[in-house]
């Protein structure tokens, strides 16, 4: 818009300085003709950017919403010049007959003017004033003032039907976000030497379906895995490793006995005052480089990390594994600086930092000289905001870490390291995983599940599934093997994501593989349906991407209407998620989506035949391709969930 005007001003300028000419007014020719040239080079430099702007937003789908908002944010700044900051509520209706998106601003601004200046003006006056001056668009049919003072907002059919055009030309285009910015984000974050388990899952699948949004719209992202790779325990395990498996310096034991060594060693650290002396030696001399510890540490690792990469494999997980060793040499720098700005006070030998607002310090020094999870979690804060640069840091950890990792983000603050209003640090917290009975997730034994046996029931009960439906019956082995795949992981990802992050939620596999309901099961067999539609009807992708250029979509049916707008409602709900980082909204929008569709495949004939002989009599077009929309922008939400459809199923 800045650059519109801006080539309008200079095209009256161009034309101003030709009527000087024209009318024989004095200023010297060379002088005009040099302004003259500026202006057409500054002039002819700004159409060429707009046009390069224009074509790469023609591709982005259009956020609806906030296209609105735009154009009431003009009016209502049109009609009351003088409000600061006014109320701007646009949200899709609920009911058809209220239109398609409603302004619900007039009561806010009457309450603004009440307080503010003591005008007593009615909502409706309000609103109507804002409609008076709603500036020319391509997108609105008609307005309607109805009650108080809402304004229902008609959308124009044109305007859906070429958005709908351009999604099936150019697939789904992320909407413009503005500048690249860099996001990192920590997630997964298992622990060496001991198995991941349930209480893993919420994190990792949580964390990498963030990652793929983000990468989605456009953004650089950093995923790190922030393993707790160092420390205390590492001392005990090497101490009891000497004791109880000489060959450990050249034979790593498998992970399955480095479990139990993890918790034989804890015990005797616990109970054995010998060991616990014996377990801290350990860790200085690790601490301290020394070659046969490192390579023992090593070998721990590289076990536990092939055994993390099979539930990394089996969920398509990308990482970049950055733990806490890999911050360890920079923890001293870290206390010396907190020390040079004045924040550190000693208490019975730990160095300790409180933080306004938070009545627990972090302790980043031990009494022992040892540093702790603080150290390492603020040299972690530190180098992503200052050696990575991030625009955004998002930390996909369990509610319970909640204040300390408040009291990390506030020291970093503190200290200078950002500024909350230049630079976004966010907790996305999340809540517990439970079992049937309400309690902790648990074996009957009382331990905890460990993911690999999670992943493989799974597997065991979506094939199980298949069977009863008697899949195995029309799919080839290689497709019953993609389906199985597909529904057992799809679930246990979608399951979880479907919850809101922040409360615990029940995992139960006879829920998540039901067809019916919000789950991946049903979605992933809607999808399958939708694109069978045109296959059944003998029309190949060609075709479609041939009608998507020549076809209008006719929009008349009520129930083609709905699912247009529903289609097209794809890129605010991704700008909510990337605003509120709460995935379910997405999961909840792609159920409407399969819901929306079936209401307009049941209304509506996309093929039509013969009811005689079965034969194709009819297809209309521009309802095949409103398919093929739907199940385009279901493709591209299941990518984002990490769910993998499949052809047939």
């Amino acid at each position: 818009a800045f650059q519109e005007n801006e080539i309008k001003l200079l095209t009256a300028e161009i034309e101003r300085l030709k009527n000087f000419g024209c009318l024989g007014i004095s200023p010297s020719l060379e002088g005009l003709r040099d302004e003259n040239a500026k202006l057409k080079y500054r002039l002819n430099f700004l159409q060429k950017s707009l046009q390069e702007e224009r074509s790469k937003t023609a591709k982005s789908m259009i956020n609806i919403n906030s296209r609105l908002q735009e154009i009431f944010g003009a009016a209502i700044q049109a009609a009351y010049p003088d409000l600061e900051n006014p109320p701007l509520v646009v949200t899709p209706s609920q009911q058809p007959k209220f239109g398609d998106y409603q302004c619900n601003s007039a009561m806010g601004i009457t309450q603004i003017l009440l307080k503010t200046k003591e005008q007593k003006v009615s909502p409706r006056e309000i609103a109507e004033k804002i409609t008076k001056n709603i500036p020319d668009n391509e997108c609105i049919e008609k307005v309607e003032i109805a009650g108080p003072g809402f304004i229902n907002v008609h959308l124009r059919k044109d305007f859906v039907s070429k958005q709908l055009s351009s999604l099936l030309i150019n697939g789904v285009q992320p909407p413009a976000v503005g500048k690249r910015k860099k996001v990192v984000v920590d997630f997964s974050s298992p622990n060496i030497a001991k198995e991941m388990h349930v209480g893993h899952l919420r994190s990792t699948i949580i964390g990498e379906s963030m990652c793929r949004l983000f990468e989605f719209a456009g953004y650089d992202v950093l995923r790190l895995n922030h393993l707790g790779d160092w420390g205390t325990q590492f001392g005990m395990l090497i101490a009891h490793l000497q004791d109880k498996f000489p060959d450990y310096l050249t034979v790593s034991p498998p992970i399955g006995d480095l479990q139990a060594f993890y918790k034989e060693s804890k015990r005797r650290f616990d109970t054995e005052e010998e060991f616990k002396k014996r377990a801290y030696q350990c860790v200085v001399l690790l601490q301290s480089k020394n070659p046969d510890f490192i390579k023992a540490w090593e070998l721990i690792c590289d076990v536990s990390r092939k055994e993390f990469q099979k539930i990394y494999n089996c969920l398509d997980i990308t990482l970049i594994e950055r733990g806490e060793s890999f911050y360890h040499e920079m923890m001293k720098d870290i206390v010396k600086e907190f020390e040079d700005k004045g924040f550190v006070q000693v208490d019975d030998g730990r160095k300790i930092v409180f933080v306004p607002g938070f009545p627990v310090p972090l302790t980043i020094m031990k009494s022992d000289g040892g540093y702790t999870y603080d150290t390492s979690d603020l040299a972690a804060l530190k180098h992503r905001l200052c050696e990575e640069k991030a625009d955004i840091l998002i930390y996909v950890v369990d509610s319970g870490q909640s204040v300390h990792l408040q009291t990390v983000f506030a020291a970093g603050q503190m200290i200078g390291w950002y500024d909350p209003k230049v630079t976004r640090v966010a907790h996305a917290a999340f809540g517990v995983v439970l079992g049937e009975d309400k309690k902790k997730f648990k074996t009957r034994s009382g331990d905890t599940v460990r993911l690999i046996d999670l992943l493989e029931e799974g597997l065991k009960r979506a094939m199980d599934k298949l069977k009863d439906k008697e899949r195995d019956k029309v799919l080839t082995e290689e497709e019953l093997k993609a389906a199985q795949t597909s529904v057992a992981f799809g679930c246990i990802k979608y399951a979880d994501l479907s919850h809101n992050r922040l409360n615990d939620y029940v995992f139960s596999f006879d829920k998540m593989l039901d067809d019916r309901g919000n789950t991946a099961a049903y979605l992933l067999y809607a999808f399958t349906r939708i694109r069978a539609i045109a296959r059944l009807a003998n029309i190949d992708e060609q075709m479609l991407r041939k009608a998507a250029r020549e076809e209008v979509l006719i929009l008349d049916h009520e129930k083609e209407w709905k699912l247009g707008k529903c289609i097209l409602r794809f890129p605010e709900i991704l700008q909510k998620i990337l605003e509120d980082l709460l995935l379910h909204t997405l999961c909840d929008y792609l159920y409407e989506l399969a819901t929306t569709f079936t209401e307009f495949y049941d209304n509506c004939y996309c093929v039509e035949k013969d009811r005689q002989s079965g034969q194709i009599v009819k297809v209309n077009m521009w309802r095949l391709l409103l398919c093929e929309a739907t199940a385009t922008v279901m493709a591209k939400g299941f990518d984002i969930l990490g769910i993998k459809p499949v052809q047939r199923m």
